[in-house]
């Protein structure tokens, strides 16, 4: 195939990547025991999952918008104009 085929280089892959990773490990962070009927865990409201994990899981989307907009590196700039 015709790499100039594709919207996206290898870097935009990669960062996308690191940012699902990112956004995981923040999921990852917000799961812990839950309350049952018969017994308040109060490590619901702990600040791991109730701050540190929703920003963790920011973060991680807002680095994946930047991979999809960034624009990928081209080592010849006239194969752009070319149709």
């Amino acid at each position: 195939m015709d790499r100039q085929k594709f919207a996206f280089g290898k870097t935009n892959f990669v960062l996308l990547a690191v940012g699902m990773a990112v956004v995981i490990v923040g999921f990852l962070l917000m799961a812990g025991p839950s309350s049952t009927p018969t017994h308040f865990e109060p490590d619901i409201f702990s600040v791991r999952r109730i701050k540190v994990a929703p920003l963790v899981c920011l973060l991680g989307f807002v680095f994946m918008i930047y991979a999809v907009v960034k624009k990928p590196k081209d080592s010849n700039p006239e194969s752009l104009t070319k149709e």
